[in-house]
């Protein structure tokens, strides 16, 4: 049985489908079901599910907000809520896959790829918080998945895709920045990874996935809207100024990932099939 955190966002709603593709034997939990940042809330649901899987990617990601107002609940979260999770799990010998972010990195590696074993040094309380939690997840649990993902997105919830095609649609013109590098990632390509992992027996330990390839959001922006009559324009970071810092370079590896034998699909091909996903629901 697998228990899944943050059931009602764009990866947990792309994992339930998954799930139910699949037949696997899943209970969702959001913020009604269980209050992560309460232990006691967070016990009786293991005492009631008796997970053997767990599936931890509820989080706090106002990556702005969490820079002053949001300060305190992002920590709440990300850090406390992660730690509840991880020894509610390892007190009944569960698997624990925690998602992380490309945010615990300063971006600082412009040559080169971000390894697994790299040092974290985030810019961002979002990303001190995540970091905080790998580290909670490495000290507590004995049987864990860490995945650090990037620049996700997906055909249920918020994200850049959408936003892009909202705004292409009263505007002529678009400015995006290009001067932060990174790896698109599909939700589909992360869910199927994180189920992966466990149906292969994988070698417990951090990973790096997002899809193949790295670009700009520039890059991104351009390719969501090759097919509109919108114009892209590359801007600097400077020109759009953001309360968090952003890494600049966070092109993450993912060499240890492929060993697994996982096929990663390119972030073109996969924004392909979101689009093409997203057309069928639609008609």
């Amino acid at each position: 049985m697998i228990l899944l955190t943050g059931a009602n966002g764009q990866l947990g709603n792309e994992l339930q489908n998954l799930f139910k593709e699949k037949n696997i034997e899943y209970t969702p939990t959001d913020v009604a079901e269980m209050d992560i940042t309460n232990p006691e809330s967070v016990k009786a649901m293991f005492d009631k599910v008796k997970p053997d899987i767990v599936f931890h990617i509820a989080a706090y990601t106002a990556v702005d907000k969490q820079e002053d107002e949001g300060k305190e609940i992002g920590y709440k979260i990300n850090v406390d809520g992660t730690k509840n999770i991880a020894e509610a799990a390892e007190a009944i010998g569960a698997t624990l896959v925690y998602i992380s972010t490309d945010y615990v990195f300063d971006g600082t590696l412009t040559d080169g790829e971000y390894m697994e074993d790299d040092a974290m040094n985030p810019l961002s309380e979002y990303g001190r918080t995540k970091g905080l939690g790998e580290e909670l997840v490495r000290e507590i649990s004995s049987k864990y998945f860490i995945i650090r993902t990037s620049w996700v997105y997906g055909n249920y919830g918020h994200n850049f895709v959408f936003t892009m095609q909202r705004l292409a649609q009263t505007n002529p013109r678009l400015t995006v920045v290009n001067d932060q590098y990174g790896r698109p990632t599909w939700t589909r390509t992360l869910a199927e990874f994180m189920v992966y992992v466990i149906e292969n027996k994988v070698e417990f330990g951090t990973y790096h996935l997002s899809n193949d390839n790295a670009g700009t959001w520039f890059d991104f922006a351009t390719e969501i809207l090759k097919d509109t009559d919108v114009e892209v324009a590359p801007v600097t970071s400077e020109e759009f100024p953001q309360k968090a810092k952003r890494p600049q370079h966070s092109v993450m590896n993912l060499d240890k990932a492929k060993a697994t034998g996982f096929v990663i699909p390119t972030w073109q091909e996969a924004l392909a099939m979101m689009l093409e996903n997203e057309a069928k629901k639609n008609n």
